[in-house]
Formats: structure tokens, sequence, C-alpha cells
């Protein structure tokens, strides 16, 4: 593999890590602690 190879994999890499613990951390246990600040400031 060439450089460029190397680094848009890596980018690849990096750019589905980010994106599985987004949808992790939106859908997962841990956003049973996320505060809705809609949801705590209703008239």
């Amino acid at each position: 593999m060439t450089v460029a190879q190397v680094f848009v994999v890596g980018i690849l890499v990096s750019l589905v890590l980010v994106t599985a613990f987004a949808v992790y951390t939106a859908f997962g246990p841990p956003s049973k602690k996320l505060a809705d600040p809609f949801e705590m400031h209703e008239d």
C-alpha cells in the first residue's frame, strides 16, 4: 500500500469509529444520563 492509501484508510476507520461511538452514546446505555434542556424548562 502506498502512503496515500494508508492515510485514506486511516481517515475512514477513524470516521467509522467516531460515528459508532456517537450512535452508542445517543441510543445505548449512556443515553440515560443525557439531559433534555427543553424538557427541563417547560412552562
